[in-house]
Parts: C-alpha cells; sequence; structure tokens
C-alpha cells in the first residue's frame, strides 16, 4: 500500500491504566434464524458434496470456524414468534410443514432444536441462545420448551428428548423472552405494559425450574422506534430484578444517497447504547436494586431494507421452501461501516456484554452459499473475524482519541478516525481504525504507553481493507476480490513507543503488536 499525502490526521492515546471493561466472548456472537436460506442450504444441505452424516455443510462449518463466532442466537428473530417448537422434534418423517407468516414461506422442520445442538456441537466452542415464543404463545410453552432441553430426564417432556435421540440435556444457559415484541410488524405485537407483564411472568416461571438462567427482555428494535426509551422504563419497572439483559437492534444503510452519513453509523450505535444503559441505570436506582442487567445487542449489521432481495413473496398460493431473501452482497463500503460497528461494540464493552451478528450465513450475512456448490467470504467476514481473533479475551483500554472532523448531513462533525486498542491477554496491544473520509487518507499515530516492555523485541503486523472502488463486493464469479492487505505504510518506532500508518480513504485496519 502506497504512501499517500494527508489533510487528515488522528492520534489514539493508549494508556493501560484506564480499562472500559473485559472482551466477553459472547460479544462475537452470531445469529441463525429460519429465514430464506440461512438454514436451509446454507447450514443444512444433504447431498451436498461436503455434506456430513447429519446433513450439515462443511464447508459452512469451516468458515464459520474461521469466522470466530461463538454464541448463536436460535431460531428467530420474527421467525419464532409463530414458532411451535415442538415441530422441529422428533422423527423427521413426521414432523409438519407450516406456514411462516414472518417471512411469507413454508418452513418444512426438518431442521429444529436437535439439529441445531448438533450442528454446534459439530463446529465446537459455540453457545446456544434459545428465543421462546411471547407472540403466539407463551408461559406454557416457555416451561414446555425449558423442560424438554435442561431437565436430565424422568419427566414426561425429558423422557421425550432422550427418546428422540438427545440422552443429555441441552443445558441451553441463555435465553430471549420473544422477539422485537415493540415492533407493529411481529406476530403477537403488544404495549409495553402489556409485554412486561408477560416477560415478567415468563421470567418467574422459567427461574422456577432453573434460577441461575440468563434471560434477555426485548428492548426497543430500533433507537428511533417511537416507543423508545417509554418501552425501556416500562418492562423494565415490571421485569427489572427477573432479567440480565436488555435487547437492542439496529441495521444501518446509506439513505438518500448519504454515503458521509452512512459511513459515520458507529455514531449512532453509540448514542443508542449510552441511551439505554442510562434508562437500565436509572431502571436500577428507581427500584433500588442490587441487581446489574446489561445490554445484548442481540441483532445488528448493515441491511438494504429496501432493496428487492429484501421483499417477502406474495400471494395467497405462493410460499416457497428457503427462498433467497436478504441476500445483500456486500461492498468495501459496508465492510467500513461493519467495522466500525464492532469498534464501537468494543467500546461499549462495560455496558454490552453479549452481541449477535445478524445473521451467519446467506441472510445478510458474511457467509455465502451457492446450493450444490461453493461457500465463500463476504467482505464483512474480514472485520469480523480479525478482531474474533485478535480481541477475545482481552481487555479494552478507554480511548483518547484525537482527530480531524469530518462534516455528515445526520449527525453533524463527527471523527475522521475512529479507533479503539485492546490488550490481548498475552500482553498484545491490537488497534483497530475506521478512516471515514469519502476522499482523504488519514495520518495515524498510536502512542503506546509506558507500562508496554520490551517493544524492541515485539513484532508489527498491520492490515488494511480498501479499495479505490468503494463499491467493490465478492461474488460467486469473484470470491476474494476483496480481501485485506498488509499495510507497509506502518512504521513502528520502539524509542519514540509510537505507531504511525497511513489510513486510506473508506477503509478498516488492524494493528497489532504482538
Amino acid at each position: 500500500m502506497a504512501a499517500m499525502s494527508c489533510t487528515q490526521k488522528a492520534q489514539l492515546i493508549v494508556d493501560e491504566d484506564f480499562e472500559i471493561g473485559q472482551v466477553n466472548d459472547r460479544l462475537f456472537g452470531s445469529f441463525v434464524e429460519h429465514l430464506g436460506r440461512c438454514v436451509y442450504t446454507g447450514l443444512y444441505e444433504p447431498g451436498h458434496p461436503t455434506a456430513d452424516a447429519n446433513g450439515f455443510r462443511r464447508d459452512v462449518i469451516d468458515l464459520v470456524r474461521e469466522l470466530g463466532a461463538t454464541t448463536i442466537r436460535y431460531p428467530g428473530g420474527n421467525f419464532v414468534s409463530g414458532y411451535r417448537w415442538e415441530d422441529g422434534v422428533g422423527p423427521k418423517g413426521g414432523r409438519p410443514r407450516r406456514l411462516d407468516e414472518a417471512w411469507h414461506s413454508t418452513e418444512t422442520n426438518q431442521f429444529g432444536l436437535h439439529e441445531m445442538a448438533t450442528w454446534l456441537d459439530t463446529v465446537g466452542g459455540n453457545e446456544l441462545m434459545e428465543a421462546v415464543n411471547l407472540g403466539t404463545r407463551g408461559l406454557e410453552d416457555a416451561l414446555d420448551l425449558l423442560e424438554y432441553a435442561n431437565i436430565p430426564g424422568g419427566t414426561a417432556l425429558s423422557e421425550a428428548r432422550r427418546a428422540n435421540g438427545a440422552d443429555e440435556p441441552f443445558n441451553i444457559r441463555m435465553w430471549c423472552l420473544g422477539n422485537e415484541m415493540d415492533g407493529p410488524w411481529q406476530m403477537g405485537h403488544k404495549s409495553a405494559e402489556d409485554y412486561g407483564t408477560l416477560a415478567a411472568s415468563v421470567a418467574r416461571g422459567m427461574r422456577q425450574i432453573d434460577p441461575d438462567l440468563e434471560l434477555v427482555v426485548c428492548g426497543s428494535s430500533a433507537h428511533n422506534m417511537p416507543t423508545f426509551g417509554s418501552w425501556e422504563e416500562t418492562v423494565l419497572t415490571k421485569a427489572y430484578d427477573l432479567v440480565d439483559f436488555v435487547s437492542c437492534h439496529a441495521y444501518y444503510e446509506p439513505h438518500d444517497g448519504d454515503m458521509a452519513s452512512f459511513l459515520a453509523s458507529g455514531v449512532d450505535m453509540d448514542g443508542f447504547i449510552k441511551d439505554v444503559a442510562a434508562l437500565i441505570a436509572a431502571s436500577k436506582a428507581r427500584l433500588k436494586s442490587k441487581h446489574d442487567v446489561y445490554i445484548s445487542f442481540d441483532e445488528w449489521n448493515v441491511w438494504y431494507q429496501s432493496a428487492e432481495a429484501s421483499r417477502n413473496p406474495e400471494g395467497i398460493g405462493n410460499w416457497p421452501v428457503a427462498p433467497h431473501l436478504l441476500e445483500d452482497v456486500y461492498s468495501v463500503a459496508d465492510a467500513v461501516v461493519f467495522g466500525d460497528l464492532m469498534i464501537t461494540l468494543l467500546k461499549n464493552a462495560d455496558h454490552v456484554r453479549s452481541a449477535s451478528l445478524a445473521q451467519l450465513v446467506n441472510v445478510i450475512a458474511p457467509i455465502m452459499t451457492e446450493p450444490g456448490g461453493p461457500a465463500w467470504r463476504q467482505t464483512t467476514f474480514y472485520p469480523f473475524s480479525t478482531v474474533a481473533r485478535l480481541a477475545k479475551g482481552g481487555t479494552v483500554l478507554e480511548p483518547k482519541l484525537e482527530s480531524t472532523q469530518v462534516e455528515t448531513g445526520q449527525y453533524g462533525s463527527v471523527d475522521t478516525v475512529d479507533s479503539v486498542a485492546v490488550r490481548g491477554a498475552d500482553g498484545s496491544i491490537s488497534v483497530f481504525a475506521v478512516n471515514r473520509s469519502l476522499d482523504e487518507a488519514a495520518e495515524f499515530e498510536v502512542s503506546l504507553p509506558e507500562s508496554l516492555s520490551d517493544l524492541g523485541s515485539r513484532t508489527l503486523t498491520a492490515s488494511t481493507l480498501h479499495d479505490d472502488d468503494i463499491h467493490t463486493r465478492n461474488t460467486l464469479e469473484s470470491q476474494n476480490r476483496v480481501v485485506p492487505k498488509t499495510n507497509t505504510t506502518a512504521k513502528f518506532d520502539p524509542a519514540r513507543r509510537t505507531v504511525n500508518i497511513t489510513l486510506p480513504p473508506v477503509s478498516w485496519t488492524a494493528i497489532h503488536l504482538s
């Protein structure tokens, strides 16, 4: 990567005395919903050349391992608000086909709870985060599912699980109490008053079976929802001491061609997180509680919601199985925004203890597949896999950042460079940085702490995701068109304790001092 003249400048001072918090492994979660081709011809395709005995695509499993995804939220999403969990267990020949009203599709139920648990075991090192249907169902069905999944044996439902092939319980620890119940689009949409009452009832009942579960209550499904704030206040008043997390959901896309604002989407996510954290703190104080509640940002991504790929099938007789839905093909610009959202999650690691990239395969996903053919990495794959590899298990250091500014239509003046540093468990330092400028490179300096020892023996690596055409994508025909490349402008000066690097316009960079 050649040197270039820069008018944009930024400096990050890395100070080990000021920590934000530990990087929870659950920050690198993802999301599998019965939507489009996420499951069918995504995770699961019997007859595919790479399929194992369970019908799981091994090429996808290899990419999921490389991605570094941890906790997997399942089975929805909007889908869960009309889902009958018992349809997806037992002999496959006896499982019913159902209409999926959320995505105007037909659900075959050939993949369900047992298959999901087995798939996670096959991938290895992953945790199942189960969602219960509080749209068309309620307390009794949630208790039935919990008994089926987690009780070792001796009851009708636990013995049914054993008869269905899982002798040991699934021991699911983290549960979502419904999905986006504030949204009028949701099956069984409820007011904050009604949902809060139901969520508290379900949480109380589930804790009578297992008091140590970790429960996620629905927060607002977007920062700009009309009920944002009042929804959280009402729901937490009813359920605060019974739950452990409040959910946040956010998707970003450029509006009216405003690419400058799109590149600053992290500003909105950061404000969303801080607003919800303040609402949680206010509820705790008002209720005089000693209990701590954190944020589960369990849906986040770039999503072109108005694009053709996101349109549901229509018509009373048109309910296809696993249609091509929400299959956005991501560009360099999308990956840069995506990488900035990851930086934002890290900067709020004290509040965000769980996050789920929506979704894992094919549906607004970092991994794409062709039925009967290959699987490949989208541009967004690389920021996620890099941060997961370098930051997992580390400690986020409080960012002391000074940067020149760029103007945006939505957010006013914002930092040209956004950045965060993570101290690894091995003592390494990783810095992630994004240049939001559309047309100017940025000269970026990282000042290393005095406490960092043996600088002369440390090795610097730096890679940047960038292309002169910010709309360039990876496709079936050109699967490796966009990949991170070594940034040869990176210079490490142990005597001055600095790293200097040029960040191209619209780029995402990872710097690692091992």
